[in-house]
C-alpha cells in the first residue's frame, strides 16, 4: 500500500509539472485531445457496471460513469468557451 501511494503522490507531481509548462497556445488543442481520450473512461466503467455480479461493483461502476460523463462533457463545455473567446465579434454600426 505504501508504495501505491508513493506512485500516486511521484505520478501527481510530475503531472502537476507537466500541465504547468504547457504554453498557452496549446492548451486548448490538448484539453481537446484530453476530453476525447476521457471517453475511453466511460468504456471501461460501462463494463464494469454490466459485467461484473456483484451489487457492490455495479453500484462502483454507476457512480464512475456517472463522475466520468460529467468529465467529458464538463471539458467539452470548457473548450467550447475557450474557442468562442477567439471569434470576432461583430460592431454595431455608426448608422
Amino acid at each position: 500500500m505504501l508504495q501505491l501511494f508513493i506512485v500516486f503522490v511521484l505520478a501527481s507531481f510530475v503531472g502537476f509539472e507537466v500541465i504547468s509548462r504547457v504554453p498557452q497556445t496549446l492548451h486548448t488543442p490538448l484539453m481537446s485531445g484530453s476530453n476525447a481520450i476521457s471517453g475511453i473512461t466511460i468504456l471501461g466503467s460501462l463494463v464494469v457496471a454490466g459485467m461484473i455480479g456483484g451489487v457492490t461493483a455495479k453500484w462502483i461502476g454507476v457512480v464512475a460513469l456517472a463522475m466520468a460523463t460529467i468529465n467529458v462533457v464538463g471539458g467539452y463545455l470548457v473548450t467550447d468557451r475557450m474557442l468562442q473567446m477567439f471569434h470576432k465579434r461583430e460592431r454595431p454600426s455608426k448608422s
